[in-house]
């Protein structure tokens, strides 16, 4: 069967589509509308709206897909602004009393339209598997005592904030809580941390300070999980920070050779932490 691959923002959707080209297996993509991208054009496609659920529903199911992954950065809409098809319109209802309650019961009642149609949601780490690592230290740069407390302290905040479905991530510098993540994403929370005093973070002469990201306690780690990136090094590093670290086989590391390689230069720790916080 075809694989169905439904398409926002970011370098993981092409990713998974060179990687089941290459194997062989044939792969559909169902494009959010506003998203659409030139690599897509060698691929069996079609471009939706964020809510016409049943022309993608149709879509996926014309081109024989079994299996659907949802990957890439979609913006939270103006949902006052959305047109919807007629499946959209009845399960919109549903779709804005989820959102209600945060992003993991939107992404939740998402999953369920698909499924309801018989089309089993995959995460991108069941379809490729080393974008997940196992518990380490990635790169050359290795954490220091003071940076282990920092790490634990952001571990436990990023809990704290996804128990409660704000955000997955948080910044951490000398025990001072610097920033949480909410709306804005990782490199928009980094980028406030790099605003802050010289005096409360580290800089590129001596780093201090740890960004942890981890899954919501409730976490749907099929259409959610934390994702790192070169972009996020960078930001990581602008804003004077010594580690940047995820939960073991619970993160997705996009182009890891080039964040290693980035991590290195710059004097940033890359850390996959063990399953309870703690270094590997």
């Amino acid at each position: 069967m075809t694989l169905g691959l439904f398409v926002g923002g970011g370098d993981i959707p092409k990713l998974i589509a060179e990687h089941t080209k290459q194997s062989g297996d044939p792969i559909h993509l169902v494009v959010c509308k506003g998203y659409e991208s030139d690599w897509m054009l060698g691929y069996s496609h079609e471009v939706c709206g964020l809510t016409e659920f049943g022309k993608q529903v149709r879509s996926l199911k014309k081109n024989g897909c079994d299996k659907l992954c949802i990957i890439g950065n979609v913006k939270r809409p103006d949902f006052s602004n959305l047109k919807p098809d007629m499946k959209g319109l009845k399960v919109l209802p549903k779709i804005l009393k989820a959102a209600k309650k945060g992003d993991d019961s939107l992404l939740r009642a998402v999953v369920n339209i698909f499924e309801s149609e018989g089309i089993q949601v995959i995460g991108a780490h069941e379809v490729l598997s080393d974008l997940t690592l196992d518990a380490g230290i990635i790169g050359q740069v290795v954490p220091a005592p003071d940076d282990v407390e920092d790490i634990t302290k952001a571990y436990e905040i990023a809990g704290e904030i996804g128990a409660l479905d704000i955000g997955q991530g948080a910044v951490v510098c000398s025990g001072l809580v610097l920033a949480v993540e909410a709306q804005e994403g990782t490199d928009e929370m980094l980028k406030r941390v790099a605003r802050l005093p010289d005096n409360i973070r580290g800089d590129e002469n001596e780093r201090r300070g740890a960004l942890v990201k981890r899954p919501k306690p409730m976490q749907e780690t099929r259409v959610d999980l934390p994702t790192l990136g070169v972009d996020t090094i960078r930001n990581a590093a602008a804003a004077g920070l010594k580690t940047v670290a995820v939960v073991e086989k619970s993160a997705l590391w996009v182009n890891i050779e080039e964040m290693r390689s980035l991590a290195d230069t710059l004097g940033v720790a890359l850390v996959s932490l063990k399953s309870d916080g703690s270094l590997p």
